[in-house]
């Protein structure tokens, strides 16, 4: 059994299908010194529990975790990222408040931080210098050069903590995702994904914006692989999100 199959059990891992032209090449995720699938149980506010296992490694060898939050069969199935920008992390403040209260009805998973690296070291790019967030393979293109805030990479899908997410989404076939960001305090989204998007802004009392994908980023890629399924960025304010507004998306997500 592989490490995605394993930690995903109980859903049906979907088989890597050709995406419409402009998508890139496939690349095999990485899952280089990945633990055992199931790392630990947490109960959650009203008694269900809530799984951890090891996703990955960083490319400096820092845990990245999945976080199962309930046993619901039925729902949608929701995908979050709190943190893919190492100095745009105020997001995983959610993430560990939606691990540790009640679960919702859907299906709910957490990836608290995509880049623990660029968190460590104080960096919006990964441990390679790489914007994350343009490295995904639907309409890629070169940006920038190593270090800089928005370079994509020499290639799509060059790093591991992307191959890692594409892999998870492959597997998972979230029905919604969201990715959060800062700090510009909306929440984005664009062509289909504009409903959800709407919707949780609504939810969380927060402006909405429809904004076009940039390059090569999570959602375009999603998106485009995944017409029925919508994936969508939730832009927090500047600095740590405070309590209130920790449990307000906390609150978005679980009504969503």
């Amino acid at each position: 059994m592989t490490v995605l199959s394993a930690l995903l059990a109980g859903c049906t891992p979907g088989a890597e299908r050709s995406g419409p032209a402009g998508h890139g090449p496939r690349a095999q995720a990485s899952h280089e010194g990945a633990a055992p699938a199931e790392r630990g149980r947490r109960q959650g506010g009203d008694g269900r529990r809530a799984t951890r296992s090891r996703l990955g490694r960083s490319t400096q060898g820092r845990a990245i975790d999945l976080i199962r939050v309930g046993g619901a069969a039925r729902g949608p199935k929701v995908l979050v990222v709190g943190c893919i920008h190492g100095t745009e992390c105020a997001g995983t403040a959610i993430t560990r408040r939606l691990e540790r209260g009640p679960a919702p009805e859907s299906r709910l998973w957490l990836v608290e931080n995509l880049n623990p690296d660029g968190l460590a070291l104080g960096t919006r790019v990964n441990a390679r210098g790489v914007d994350l967030n343009r490295n995904f393979p639907s309409e890629w293109r070169p940006i920038g050069r190593r270090g800089d805030p928005q370079h994509s990479g020499p290639r799509p899908l060059s790093e591991r903590e992307t191959r890692l997410a594409r892999a998870l989404v492959l597997s998972l076939r979230p029905d919604i995702t969201l990715w959060f960001h800062q700090p510009q305090a909306f929440v984005r989204g664009f062509g289909h994904s504009a409903s959800a998007a709407r919707r949780y802004a609504r939810l969380a009392r927060v402006p909405f914006r429809r904004i076009r994908w940039p390059r090569g980023t999570a959602p375009n890629w999603q998106n485009h692989r995944f017409p029925g399924a919508s994936s969508f960025v939730v832009e927090l304010p500047r600095g740590p999100l405070s309590s209130t507004d920790a449990d307000r998306h906390a609150r978005a997500v679980r009504r969503l």
